[in-house]
């Protein structure tokens, strides 16, 4: 169908979070109302507050409210929108929510529903960007999706391979399988989740290219023809095939490399009559040779870095493009000056293997001005972060004349974002910033794999940090009047299983403190309270060196940031720590979801880490395994129903224990 371009007023963002604040700055800027879409989860978030006029949309499960393109039509019609922009994520790369937008007689802020159509199934892009003479790693996209093609597909391949599903994006529905063996599971465990996050349960096969660069070039057309390029992105730095650092220009790319991959991109975008804006993601190997693996046809997450380097606003480009105007530059006017970096801040338990995290937020404090930072969040303290969306919750930016300059930007405004009451990546970001791979620049798609694994573990703290939880859990002091008062303290602390006795004793206008595991020497921390404020901070004299730290206590125990890290300790109670010495074999919930699989029945026997409940939670499956080998005697889970926080699923009774 004939799109239409045309001046519009009033934007409508198809999104939420950081994204959809993102677009309503600009569009702020450039004089046009913006109007939010919300679920029931969101009516207080801080997109709502931003936008000119917002409007609920439905329920807070994405498929009956952000997924949910008939009302979210509706929406526009009741609030006066004449455009709508998707944002990233959700329906951004959907055809019939594009299809559907411009049959409404609205303009839709991206491209047509046709190149969305051709690029969004990876088979089909590749059928295509081959058909173009794009460099393809050599695999398997064919329409027979039976066992039996793709195992012999594979072994033609050769192994390793990479299972992907057609549909996918952010590492869904993508399996590494290094020999034979291993592909039937795989393929069973790919579609799967492809067809949950999805709703297409359609794979390819690509040979696996190991340790590669993911290099991407972000692409700019309009509707007059123009095409162009706006240099690259490193995406290497990934978990789970998930972006968590991104930076541009890329430190392997030379000029020649650029232009090369940019005109390649181009080309791509012309064949297929792209307009809008557009990423071409390549894999990059060790010899310099580049192959395609798939084009976003939006906007992307880590756009941020190709601003700062190019000093443009994408989204401004976006919306002059999707109202008909020309690009407002030429190859040769494009300039990328100095370097930037980006990190993407998750609410994940990182020593839990990434587990995404849910529940309110008690403090936040991004990074100060004089960091030179640019934080794009939707944030604020008494909120929460619900369990129903993505587990990324902002974006930390920096630019500096040299690489080096912006990594060292970045580390140090780490160490200055504060974010107590849920778990983050924030301390693992900052490792692997200071990790002398990245700092050289030396980094891959497997660079966490290879180089991370003491920071993928539970955190220890310093001496310091452990007496100041122990003051904070003692309530001590309560005001100065009584610093010096207040008898010997003593007080046991948990941090993720670890266990440490602190004894706090006045003197001298100040606390002396010894904190002491089990079977190691005790350390004295001398701690002096200098000055606290209203929200937590204090300033403490620690052993002669003046820090502050930030803390809050609730049900959950002492929410601490100290030493640039968060920390939460729990006091112990005897009584409860010897009760909950050993698993009483109750499976249950990290957080809420849906439950997308039952693989037993009470009676079953089962062994030590066989997968029992597969949970769908923040766009992510969680499988829940047995503790160790016993029978199934309760099960409380169902396919298709909800589990709560907490709740108890499963639960498994030990041999010894069975009759």
């Amino acid at each position: 169908m004939t799109l239409p371009y045309r001046p519009f007023h009033t934007l409508l963002i198809a999104n939420r979070g950081e994204i959809a604040i993102r677009i309503m700055q600009t569009a702020r800027r450039l004089g046009l109302r913006t109007v939010a879409i919300y679920s029931e989860a969101d009516r207080l978030s801080a997109h709502v507050e931003h936008a000119d006029a917002a409007i609920c949309v439905g329920a807070a499960a994405p498929r009956d409210s952000y997924l949910n393109i008939d009302a979210i039509i509706d929406a526009a019609r009741k609030t006066g929108a004449d455009a709508i922009h998707p944002g990233y994520g959700f329906l951004a790369e959907n055809e019939t929510f594009a299809e559907a937008v411009n049959q409404a007689g609205l303009i839709f802020v991206g491209p047509s529903s046709d190149a969305i159509r051709a690029m969004g199934n990876k088979a089909e892009a590749k059928r295509l960007m081959l058909a173009a003479d794009m460099p393809c790693v050599p695999g398997y996209q064919g329409a027979d999706q039976s066992d039996a093609t793709l195992v012999a597909a594979a072994q033609d391949i050769g192994f390793p391979v990479m299972v992907k599903a057609t549909a996918g994006g952010g590492g869904r529905g993508m399996r590494l399988v290094h020999e034979a063996a291993e592909l039937p599971a795989a393929l069973a465990s790919a579609r799967s989740e492809a067809l949950g996050a999805f709703g297409s349960d359609e794979l390819i096969l690509e040979r696996a290219v190991i340790e590669p660069r993911h290099i991407e070039i972000q692409v700019f057309a309009d509707s007059h023809g123009n095409v162009i390029h706006l240099g690259e992105r490193d995406c290497s730095v990934q978990r789970r095939h998930q972006k968590l650092i991104e930076e541009a220009p890329s430190h392997a790319v030379s000029p020649e490399l650029r232009a090369r991959m940019g005109e390649a991109a181009v080309a791509a975008a012309k064949a297929i009559q792209y307009v809008g804006a557009g990423t071409m993601e390549f894999l990059l190997d060790r010899s310099g040779a580049f192959y395609f693996m798939e084009m976003n046809t939006r906007l992307q997450v880590e756009h941020a870095v190709t601003e700062a380097i190019t000093g443009l606003d994408l989204v401004e480009w976006q919306l002059r493009v999707a109202a008909g105007e020309p690009l407002p530059l030429a190859q040769d006017a494009i300039a990328l000056q100095g370097h930037s970096i980006e990190v993407r801040l998750t609410a994940e338990d990182v020593a839990a293997g990434f587990l995404p995290q849910s529940g309110p937020i008690l403090r936040w404090r991004p990074p100060s001005d004089s960091h030179d930072v640019r934080v794009d969040h939707g944030l604020y303290e008494g909120g929460a972060i619900p369990p129903d969306y993505d587990s990324m919750i902002a974006k930390l930016v920096t630019h500096g004349r040299t690489r080096e300059e912006a990594r060292r930007k970045l580390h140090l405004a780490l160490q200055d974002c504060v974010l107590l009451g849920i778990a983050s990546n924030q301390g693992f970001l900052a490792d692997c910033l200071a990790h002398p791979a990245f700092v050289s620049g030396e980094v891959h798609t497997g660079f966490i794999t290879q180089h991370m694994d003491e920071a993928l573990k539970p955190q220890r703290p310093n001496a310091t940090t452990v007496a100041i939880a122990g003051l904070c859990a003692a309530g001590w002091p309560a005001s100065d009047s009584d610093r010096l008062s207040r008898p010997e303290f003593g007080i046991e602390l948990d941090l993720g299983g670890e266990r440490w006795n602190v004894r706090l004793q006045p003197a001298n206008s100040g606390v002396n403190a010894m904190v002491q595991q089990a079977n190691s020497e005790p350390e004295k921390v001398r701690l002096t309270l200098l000055k606290t404020s209203e929200d937590g901070t204090w300033w403490l004299e620690c052993d002669g060196q003046i820090q502050r730290a930030l803390h809050v206590i609730d049900a959950h125990g002492v929410h601490l940031f100290s030493a640039g890290r968060a920390w939460r300790f729990q006091p112990v109670d005897a009584r409860r720590a010897r009760a909950s010495d050993s698993s009483d074999g109750a499976v249950t919930a990290p957080l809420a979801g849906r439950i997308a699989a039952v693989h037993v029945e009470v009676g079953d026997t089962v062994q030590a880490g066989q997968v029992l409940v597969v949970l769908e939670a923040m766009k992510m499956e969680h499988s829940l395994c047995a503790p160790f080998a016993g029978r199934i005697s309760e099960l409380a889970a169902q396919q298709g129903g909800q589990a709560r926080a907490g709740g108890k699923l499963v639960q498994v009774l030990a041999q010894e224990e069975n009759t």
